[in-house]
C-alpha cells in the first residue's frame, strides 16, 4: 500500500508516527497547500518521505500513490475525498466521516461504483479492547443504561472565550463538540448497538452558534444511551453499561478503549488484550491487511457503520439547531 498523507496538521504528524511499525504501508508523499509547504518539507524530511506535492490534482495523476490519507480539517474531507476517488485513488478519511449524511453517501456510493477502498478512521473499533467489550455484553444481561462521556478541555478554548475562533469551534468548519470528540461517544455506542430510534442533543452553545460541550440522548427500543461531549471543560472519559445482571466500564477515553472492567452479579473481573503503543497503529494496520488480501466485506462494513454514525450525527446537530456551511 503506497500512500500519501494529505496535510501538514497535528492528526497528520500523530498519523505519521503511528504507521512506522504498519507492515505492508509505505508513505510516499505529503501534500500540503502552496502557504504550507515549508512545514510539509520539514515533515517530509522527519518522515523520510519522498515527495513533496502542493498541487493535489499532480498528486492524483501519480502512479506511485494507491491510497491518500485525509487529515485536513473537518469541511474539506468531502470534496478531497470524492476528488481522490474520481481519480481512482483509494481513500483513508479521518473521522467525523462528513458534514452531512448526504455528503457521506455520495463518497460510499462512489467508491461503491469505482471498486475502491473507503475507510474511515475511527480508531476504537480496531482496539483489541473493543471487541472484549462486545464479548461481554451478553453476560451483564438485559441492557439498562449506557453512559459515554468524553470530556477534554480544549487547548483552542481559552483563544475562543477571547472571540478568536479556530476551525475546531467554526460552524463554517464544519467544527463543534460533537463532530469532534462526542462523535468518538456516537460511534462506541451505535456500533455496538445499532441505529437508535431517536436522538436529541442538549448544546451548550458558545457566541457563534457551535457547541462547545453537551449531551446527545440515544432512545433505543429497550434502553436508554448518553452521549456526554465537552471541549469546554474536563473530567475523567469513561464508558459505563449498565445492564440487569452487570456493568461494564471503560475507563478513559472512548477513543483509546484502554481497559474493560467487567462486573457481573457483584464479581469483577479485569479483561485486557495487548495493544499497539500508538492508538492509531491498529486500525492503519487493518487497512493495509485488507488491501493485501483484497477483501472488501470489513470495508463495507465499516462504510455503512459510519453512513449510520453520520446520519445520527447530523439529526443530534440539527436537533441542537446547529447549522454548518455544508448544510447550504
Amino acid at each position: 500500500m503506497r500512500l500519501a498523507v494529505i496535510g501538514t496538521g497535528r492528526i497528520v504528524q500523530e498519523a505519521l508516527e503511528a504507521m512506522r511499525p504498519v507492515e505492508g504501508m509505505e508513505c510516499t508523499a505529503i501534500f500540503g497547500r502552496p502557504h504550507s509547504r515549508d512545514k510539509a518539507q520539514a515533515i517530509a524530511g522527519k518522515f523520510g518521505i519522498g515527495a513533496v506535492y502542493t498541487d493535489y490534482d499532480a498528486l492524483l495523476a501519480s502512479p506511485d500513490i494507491d491510497f491518500v490519507y485525509i487529515g485536513l480539517v473537518n469541511s474539506a474531507h468531502y470534496s478531497y475525498a470524492k476528488k481522490a476517488l474520481q481519480a481512482g485513488k483509494h481513500v483513508i478519511l479521518e473521522k467525523p466521516f462528513c458534514s452531512t449524511l448526504a455528503e457521506a453517501e455520495e463518497l460510499v456510493r462512489l467508491a461503491e461504483e469505482k471498486g475502491l477502498y473507503l475507510f474511515e478512521a475511527v480508531t476504537l473499533f480496531y482496539q483489541p479492547n473493543y471487541a472484549l467489550v462486545r464479548k461481554a455484553l451478553s453476560s451483564i444481561g438485559r441492557i439498562r443504561l449506557v453512559i459515554s462521556n468524553y470530556s477534554q478541555y480544549s487547548s483552542r478554548y481559552d483563544a475562543y472565550r477571547e472571540k478568536k475562533v479556530a476551525p475546531a469551534f467554526d460552524p463554517a468548519l464544519s467544527g463543534g463538540c460533537l463532530f469532534d470528540i462526542n462523535i468518538y461517544n456516537l460511534n462506541f455506542v451505535i456500533g455496538l448497538f445499532g441505529v437508535p430510534k431517536d436522538i436529541r442533543y442538549a448544546a451548550n452553545l458558545g457566541f457563534n452558534g457551535i457547541d462547545t460541550s453537551g449531551i446527545a440522548e440515544l432512545r433505543y427500543e429497550d434502553f436508554q444511551a448518553v452521549c456526554i461531549g465537552a471541549k469546554d471543560s474536563e473530567c475523567r472519559s469513561s464508558v459505563i453499561i449498565q445492564g440487569e445482571n452487570g456493568s461494564i466500564y471503560v475507563p478513559g477515553p472512548p477513543s483509546i478503549v484502554s481497559a474493560v472492567e467487567l462486573t457481573v452479579m457483584g464479581e469483577k473481573r479485569n479483561l485486557q488484550k495487548n495493544m499497539y503503543e500508538h492508538r492509531m497503529t491498529a486500525e492503519f494496520q487493518a487497512f493495509a491487511d485488507s488491501f493485501a488480501r483484497g477483501e472488501r466485506a470489513a470495508m463495507q462494513q465499516g462504510m455503512q457503520r459510519s453512513l449510520q454514525v453520520m446520519a445520527a450525527a447530523e439529526k443530534a446537530r440539527r436537533s441542537a439547531g446547529i447549522a454548518f456551511a455544508a448544510d447550504i
